[in-house]
């Protein structure tokens, strides 16, 4: 079983002005991996806020994946991708780059997504847009290749593939 976090990124949301639609989205998809929600928080766009929150899900809850949605764009308050990055060991350029080129295949501002992916500790981080279609979008190509990742991450010496 895999526990995860999902942090969902927007001021509105953060004072409860908006439903979480796309942290919703992600509990829903996640359920088959199989995946246990430990911690889920909706917070606002604040580099401070989201570097102290990942840190607690990785750090103190060693929750095996965190899963978070909004703020990966070029607004102004878009700051995701450099909070994920300040607290990052490692980044996983792989994941963030299939979710982006699945995601060009349908529009084209899928080249303005900033998202990155990547491992604090023994966590797995992966940043989502913020839209539950763009989550969908986004989540399903990574999902397939999740399960494994976090097994690695964690020193498993099993061989990736067969011969």
């Amino acid at each position: 079983m895999i526990t995860v976090g999902i942090l969902t990124m927007s001021d509105k949301g953060s004072r409860g002005e908006r439903e979480d639609l796309s942290g919703k989205e992600i509990e829903r998809m996640i359920k088959d991996l199989p995946a246990e929600v430990k911690g889920y928080e909706i917070i606002p766009d604040e580099t401070d806020i989201i570097k102290s929150k990942l840190i607690e899900f990785a750090d103190k809850k060693k929750l095996d994946l965190i899963l978070t949605t909004g703020g990966t764009g070029v607004s102004p308050r878009d700051v995701t991708p450099e909070a994920t990055r300040a607290v990052l060991d490692r980044e996983l350029p792989g994941m963030s780059e299939a979710m982006r080129a699945e995601s060009l295949k349908k529009t084209p501002n899928a080249m303005i997504s900033r998202a990155v992916c990547g491992i604090r500790k023994q966590t797995l981080i992966i940043n989502l847009p913020g839209s539950p279609k763009a989550v969908r979008e986004n989540l399903s190509v990574v999902l397939p290749a999740i399960s494994h990742a976090v097994e690695k991450i964690k020193g498993s010496q099993e061989e990736c593939g067969t011969t």
